[in-house]
């Protein structure tokens, strides 16, 4: 199936299907990234584990709508609540739940990396939550603090390192060196798979730093309920090696959840290496 738009209010979301029958299980990704850094060839497997599987662009990136530029207040003044919200991470919550919408379906399950969008989801809007699987994430109802504990900062000094980018060519190279420095230093870095994710996505839309802080506004904008009111069967899944969340992120959050599972994977990053797929997805409540 090509791509396909649902609608939000204002928001145009665009999506994709892979499969046509089974389980339906709706694929959400958190600040910055594309549908398309979700492999192919995950969703496929996916598939042949029994799921219809939906994935999507948050709006703000890839083809979905694009909003005008806030003043520019950075994202640490975003993260801190100090920019004024566009949109509020409910909204984008909402954006998923009018893809599943636009493909009939009452309920899915749902997975989410890096993403407090999902957990919104489950908190905000239960009934269409039919199980939750949340991966390099931390609690999204965290204080900013307790938020600023969770990261592990020498990453972004590792970012700082690389050279500026003013070519497409350069640009592609960049999102490249991006995910190698946040990818799982136990497995093999998928270096072919990335480059094509990194073309494709500058390809449909250029990396704009301003969505880094339109979505971080978005996520102080609204004050999610605790996580203990989550029902949804819940699997949290960590990188025992994850460069940008120490662990206690994810254990954190396990433990906020009534009921949660937490598996953590030795030699994992803040990526989901394809050598982990088959245990994950068996591992997903159903």
């Amino acid at each position: 199936m090509g791509i396909e738009y649902a609608v939000n209010g204002d928001a145009k979301i665009a999506y994709e299907t892979f499969g046509t029958a089974g389980e339906p299980l709706l694929l959400v990704l958190g600040i910055d990234y594309q549908m398309v850094w979700l492999p192919d060839a995950f969703c496929e497997r996916l598939v042949k584990a029994g799921f219809h599987v939906a994935r999507y662009d948050n709006r703000d990136t890839g083809l979905s709508t694009h909003y005008p530029q806030p003043p520019d207040g950075g994202r640490w003044r975003a993260l801190l609540g100090r920019t004024r919200p566009l949109y509020t991470i409910a909204d984008m919550a909402a954006d998923g739940l009018a893809v599943m919408d636009a493909l009939g379906w009452s309920d899915a399950h749902v997975l989410g990396g890096a993403s407090a969008i999902a957990q919104a989801m489950a908190l905000l809007h239960p009934e269409r939550v039919r199980s939750l699987t949340l991966c390099m994430s931390s609690p999204a109802t965290a204080g900013v603090l307790q938020t600023l504990r969770y990261i592990k900062f020498g990453v972004f000094r590792e970012f700082r390192k690389l050279p500026k980018a003013t070519t497409p060519e350069q640009q592609i190279d960049r999102l490249v060196e991006l995910y190698r420095i946040q990818s799982s230093p136990g497995y093999p870095f998928p270096e072919q798979w990335v480059r094509e994710a990194a073309t494709l996505s500058h390809t449909r839309a250029p990396h704009n730093p301003r969505t880094t802080q339109r979505h971080l506004a978005a996520g102080r904008a609204v004050k999610l309920p605790p996580l203990s009111r989550i029902t949804a069967p819940t699997l949290v899944v960590s990188g025992a090696d994850d460069p940008m969340l120490k662990p206690t992120a994810g254990r954190d959050l396990a433990a906020q959840i009534p009921g949660a599972r937490f598996v953590e994977y030795p030699g994992v990053g803040h990526d989901w290496p394809e050598e982990i797929w088959d245990d994950m997805i068996a591992r997903m409540p159903r």
